[in-house]
């Protein structure tokens, strides 16, 4: 297995990971950028055949191509981390150690998915599921779409749906509408989310509302929604759920980085005024720190890039953008918390673990993650408590399955560079 070397390495090409990379090119760095995608934009301006890339995304996919020292390696995964400033990479050739000075975690986030009945029946995904399987070509014309959750992510994959050609026949929002007016009303401060959410705004939008249920056999056939003191049923194809983001903070916990809980009660990588993590010569940018949007995401990953590179006086040029978004996602979290009452969406057939088969009913009684892998093999299937881990974190307010390696699933002769830097070639 070859061992390669980079000044800079930089873990996800969304807008955080754009940003740095472009920020600390014009040092000469050797800089890579390391994704899982196809192509560079993360989640949030993922490529597809049914996507339109927005002006902003073929600006910074434009600005990494010109610097001849930034080097895309997409469709590439993080297996592990074999030794102290090294990874373990793989993509669908090869599998390769990559030895780096300074590392920028620019990871992301996933979507919080709640267990409810039905939400195992096919054509339920995530509401940015949804997103990207119809700018992946999933074909939705003349479908009916119920989208329901929390957040602004809701109107976002209404408008793609509806671009495809989707009927979306409602979004339901479980913030009251209080907390959603309230959080209209402090849009000004941010000009360009006020027009996005004219342009978002959808006749089909209810607030106080949360699902209930959805039936149906081999197919989405309806869905029942609590809209206030009342039950409504909608006959639907697809139902798309979002509760809100979870930062991706895995390959950051297994190198060591320390998490912060901030007032969302999730946990995120923390950072300093510089995006330094509690490592030395390892930052962090983007949604792995807190999600607030790609404008947050762009002007943290411009100041972790520069200061890698030792550049602080231009890092502290975009400290008051970094601020300014900042209070976005301050306003974001307080509108759209979810309410205690989404914990009682599981019934206790509820399946919460879906790899296992593991139902409500099963965990209830256990004292935490580990009793609940121990004894009713929660999170030991394929996703690795990826999914029924945040929920679990929800329901019952367990901690997190700690990471290990591999992070993700690969080849035999991949985890062979586990065996150690000795059997690494040197070139």
């Amino acid at each position: 297995m070859t061992l390669e070397h980079c000044d800079l390495l930089i873990v996800g090409a969304g807008p955080a990971g754009m940003a740095a990379a472009v920020a600390a090119a014009p040092s000469g760095a050797s800089i890579v950028v390391i994704d899982d995608n196809p192509a560079p934009g993360g989640q949030i301006w993922r490529d597809g055949p049914g996507a339109t890339l927005p002006p902003a995304a073929r600006k910074w996919r434009d600005a990494l191509e010109r610097h001849a020292n930034i080097r895309v390696c997409s469709g590439t995964r993080v297996v592990a981390a074999p030794s102290r400033n090294e990874l373990l990479l793989e993509d669908a050739e090869r599998g390769w150690c990559m030895r780096w000075n300074k590392l920028i975690l620019c990871t992301g986030a996933r979507e919080l998915l709640l267990p409810f009945p039905g939400w195992t029946v096919p054509g339920v995904t995530g509401a940015g599921g949804l997103q990207a399987l119809v700018k992946a070509g999933l074909p939705v014309e003349g479908e009916r779409i119920v989208i329901a959750g929390s957040g602004p992510l809701l109107l976002a994959a209404a408008a793609t749906a509806r671009t495809a050609g989707a009927k979306v026949v409602r979004i339901a929002e479980q913030a009251s509408f209080a907390a959603v007016a309230g959080f209209a009303a402090s849009l000004p401060r941010w000009p360009g989310k006020a027009v996005q959410a004219i342009t978002l705004a959808h006749a089909q939008y209810r607030t106080s509302s949360r699902i209930v249920s959805v039936q149906g056999g081999t197919q989405v056939e309806s869905v029942r929604l609590r809209q206030g003191p009342r039950e409504v049923e909608i006959a639907c194809d697809r139902v798309a759920c979002g509760f809100g983001l979870v930062p991706n903070t895995q390959l950051g916990q297994m190198l060591g980085c320390a998490l912060t809980t901030g007032g969302t009660g999730v946990q995120a990588l923390a950072v300093d005024a510089r995006q330094a993590t509690s490592l030395p010569d390892v930052y962090a940018a983007g949604e792995c720190t807190g999600f607030g949007g790609s404008e947050r995401a762009l002007a943290q990953g411009a100041i972790a890039g520069l200061a890698a590179i030792g550049n602080e006086h231009a890092a502290k040029q975009h400290e008051r953008e970094r601020a300014r978004w900042d209070a976005f996602a301050a306003q974001l979290h307080r509108s759209f918390a979810l309410a205690s009452a989404n914990k009682h969406m599981p019934q206790p057939d509820t399946l919460v673990c879906r790899c296992e088969d593991v139902p409500f009913s099963a965990l209830a009684g256990c004292s935490g993650w580990t009793d609940a892998k121990l004894h009713r093999r929660c999170g030991m299937g394929a996703c690795q408590g990826r999914v029924c881990g945040d929920a679990a974190q929800f329901l019952f307010g367990w901690s997190p399955p700690t990471p290990r390696p591999p992070l993700s699933p690969a080849r035999i002769a991949t985890l062979a560079g586990l065996a150690g830097p000795g059997d690494v070639d040197r070139q």
